[in-house]
């Protein structure tokens, strides 16, 4: 006899919030005209994000393992990846709002006051909010899916509206299509892999949830929970940037419009991580003596070759690229220390380095020639002498990813490390040390050529920003200072929260 499915919808709103408001952008989409659309869509996306945290932080002290037929777990690490997710998405959605403001950029065009509106009107594409509102609402359920099923469903939800909104400067940048369809193909293939390493889970444990798994470890077949775990590994380590599977990482972050960048490595990097932490703390905590020194010599490579080749990057966003990669090898440090203090430590870094990848590329749209957005470093020559408050704030972004000490970066490194260490895995914290060093350099790099470098005549000028990015990075730059003047601030929270619910 079928039963209706128990759920407890009281701890599920705040993902079917963003879904609702998700659908509403896309009814918004379909009955209102061009002339409202943009404000309607952008006062929805902000006012479900705002509905959403605050039913979060109703929930904050609720726990359950049967939120959604054991398939999905509410508990205090997922309620705060859940919380990140949602800032993020605060701040991204303001970056976002700025895509089409191409004011400057059609002043300065050749043509009549009416092609000039005429471009203005073209370049609006509000679909990307609802777009974005589905992309949230599957990083929302990723970090808190307990069962393989579920958890594919999630990684697709927030996957395709991602490789939708990597194309959406296709009609002003070819860079733009060629990154849709590497980060569609290539992402394809990862779920293929996260399939094929789910049915041989199933095949071992007899079972898909993660504590069914954990409890099977130790059994016979162990040859079939070892490939499980390599191929679900390789599914999850394609959407942090991995290597080897980062390749797509570069061209998607060049290609993409930034502000979707910026959305994308920020809250992708939240949403695959939290799932991470949970199948390898809950699932695979029991079989650590198999997976440990693949994912050791996963974090290892990545730290390195992420530091190493961002060094010959002469375009912003291909080295933040490569930045990003090498901030999973360091995130990875916490997921093979498996303690608390490496739960705590890892939340904490998410959070620290999200608002920091927000500031930076919030930043980078705003550079800019008569042709649009400039990336290429050998222009950026000279900015902090034209505009030294812009480039000072990014200085200050970079000097953090390196993890100079009185930022965010520097606290969140540290507290990895010491995780790592405490758990007995001093090669990876000597590794990641080396790495930082080596970051070091071409962050400064940077930071020599805007402020002690003379400008030439092919340099860039800085577009005024609206109130909404110059919100956003604000937000960005005083939360990276705030968390290095004072980290406890957050480090207790996420110590508090660093619990995983078996």
């Amino acid at each position: 006899m079928l039963t209706a499915p128990s759920l407890s919808y009281a701890l599920l709103a705040p993902i079917l919030i963003v879904l609702a408001g998700a659908v509403a952008g896309v009814l918004v989409e379909a009955f209102v005209s061009m002339v409202h659309r943009t404000a309607i869509q952008l006062t929805l996306s902000i006012g479900t994000l705002l509905l959403s945290l605050q039913q979060l932080w109703r929930i904050r002290d609720q726990s359950s393992t049967t939120a959604a037929v054991n398939s999905v777990t509410i508990d205090k690490a997922g309620i705060f990846l859940q919380a990140t997710v949602i800032l993020l998405a605060l701040v991204a959605v303001l970056l976002i709002a700025d895509l089409d403001n191409f004011v400057a950029l059609a002043s300065a065009l050749p043509g009549s006051h009416e092609e000039q509106s005429s471009l203005r009107e073209k370049s609006k594409q509000t679909e990307i909010f609802p777009l974005f509102l589905f992309a949230v609402a599957g990083m929302m359920l990723f970090p808190v899916a307990t069962d393989l099923i579920t958890l594919f469903v999630a990684l697709e939800v927030f996957s395709l509206p991602l490789y939708l909104l990597a194309g959406l400067s296709r009609r002003r940048r070819l860079l733009s299509q060629e990154s849709a369809l590497k980060y569609f193909l290539l992402g394809a293939y990862a779920s293929a892999f996260f399939l094929f390493g789910a049915a041989f889970l199933y095949g071992y444990a007899g079972t898909i949830s993660l504590a069914g798994i954990s409890a099977a470890a130790g059994g016979a077949n162990d040859i079939f929970l070892l490939i499980g775990i390599i191929f679900v590994s390789v599914g999850l380590l394609f959407k942090i940037s991995a290597v080897p599977f980062h390749s797509w990482t570069p061209d998607v972050y060049q290609g993409a419009p930034t502000p979707v960048t910026a959305f994308m490595a920020a809250c992708t990097k939240v949403a695959a991580f939290g799932a991470i932490l949970r199948i390898f703390y809950v699932g695979f905590a029991e079989s650590q003596t198999i997976w440990r020194p693949i994912i050791t010599a996963v974090a290892i490579i990545t730290m390195l070759f992420g530091s190493l080749v961002a060094i010959a990057q002469r375009d912003v966003k291909r080295m933040l690229a490569y930045s990003s990669i090498a901030h999973a090898g360091f995130l990875l440090s916490g997921v093979v220390a498996l303690n608390k203090d490496g739960l705590a430590a890892s939340l904490f870094y998410l959070f620290a380095y999200g608002f920091a990848t927000l500031g930076a590329f919030g930043i980078i749209a705003l550079i800019r020639d008569s042709s649009g957005e400039v990336s290429d470093l050998n222009r950026w020559i000279g900015l902090g002498k034209k505009s030294p408050l812009i480039a000072a704030t990014f200085s200050f972004l970079l000097l953090s990813f390196a993890g100079i000490p009185l930022t965010s970066g520097f606290v969140g490194k540290f507290a990895i490390f010491s995780a790592a260490y405490e758990s007995g895995n001093i090669a990876l914290v000597v590794v990641g040390v080396l790495a930082s060093a080596i970051a070091a350099f071409f962050y400064i790099r940077v930071i020599i050529m805007m402020f002690f470098t003379d400008p030439v005549n092919d340099s860039v000028s800085v577009i005024i920003p609206s109130i909404k990015s110059r919100v956003s990075i604000i937000i960005s730059a005083v939360i990276s200072i705030t968390l290095g003047i004072a980290p406890s601030l957050l480090l207790t929270t996420a110590d508090n929260f660093a619990n995983f619910i078996k």
